[in-house]
């Protein structure tokens, strides 16, 4: 029914007819429910603030949660958000044009960062950390505004891999990005409903969509960045043997804590011997 050019959310309208997309366009729609389901995601009755930035990741999030509530299988209302951040050349009228033209409710909110990260970061040191916390306090504060329980972020299954190496190489610990964390403050929770989403499977589908990519320039524009590292890590391996993405991420949810070294995390101490006839 949702194919038919004539019962199609607008934010579909143009989309390809081939088969192959139409089978990505499932995948997509199919592992994005199996995140918001597994991970519990789904309050009735409340407001989600999806974050847009205009890369292919949040506009495929955008599409894949509008497709979910069109079925009927996601009972939230959607607020559409984009946070200028006041990068110089940044296109300001690209995403409220996208969003007007489709239909979709939206907030643009311009605060310059911008300034704040260059004059705060040294010359030579990345931007992302500090950049990351400016913007996810402007986020709170927006979904606040805006009666949202939820800040929903396109982050996939990639970018969870990568965190999850720069932790355990550069961080010394086991921790990634989780599909649902609760803010320190308890009042709002971040939802990553694309974390089973492959990124190839972002970028084909904003590809065939024709988004208005915007890139960013800010931490972009950055050399050698630990992160370009993991991925290079990880594009060798999946090179050399398909599929190791998707099995380290299915790692990330297979966790034997007793087989592990954290006492935080399990009992040791307490481990008992079974009594023998001996003892």
């Amino acid at each position: 029914m949702l194919d038919e050019s004539d019962d199609i959310h607008p934010l579909f309208a143009g989309a390809p007819s081939s088969t192959e997309f139409k089978k990505l366009r499932k995948r997509l729609v199919r592992e994005t429910r199996a995140a918001i389901d597994a991970y519990g995601m789904i309050e009735p009755g409340t407001r989600w603030l999806v974050c847009l930035s205009g890369g292919k990741d949040s506009y495929t999030l955008l599409a894949v949660l509008y497709e979910l509530q069109w079925r009927g299988l996601l009972p939230v209302d959607l607020l559409a958000c984009n946070l200028d951040q006041g990068q110089p050349g940044f296109p300001a009228t690209v995403l409220p044009a996208f969003l007007e033209e489709r239909g979709v409710p939206h907030r643009i909110e311009y605060q310059d960062t911008y300034s704040i990260v260059m004059d705060k970061i040294p010359q030579g040191r990345t931007f992302c950390s500090l950049c990351s916390r400016l913007r996810r306090g402007n986020l709170y504060r927006i979904a606040r505004e805006e009666g949202c329980s939820a800040v929903v972020l396109g982050h996939h299954r990639d970018d969870i891999l990568e965190t999850f190496f720069l932790n355990l190489f550069h961080g010394g610990k086991l921790a990634t990005m989780p599909p649902k964390l609760l803010n320190d403050e308890g009042d709002l929770f971040v939802y990553r409903p694309l974390a089973h989403v492959a990124e190839a499977d972002c970028a084909k589908f904003a590809e065939a969509m024709n988004y208005p990519i915007i890139p960013c320039d800010l931490c972009g524009s950055q050399d050698g960045l630990q992160r370009q590292q993991i991925k290079r890590m990880l594009d060798e391996w999946e090179a050399r043997t398909p599929g190791r993405r998707q099995k380290i991420f299915s790692a990330l949810s297979n966790a034997r804590p007793s087989h592990l070294l954290d006492p935080g995390q399990f009992d040791f101490a307490g481990l008992m011997r079974a009594a023998s006839a001996e003892d």
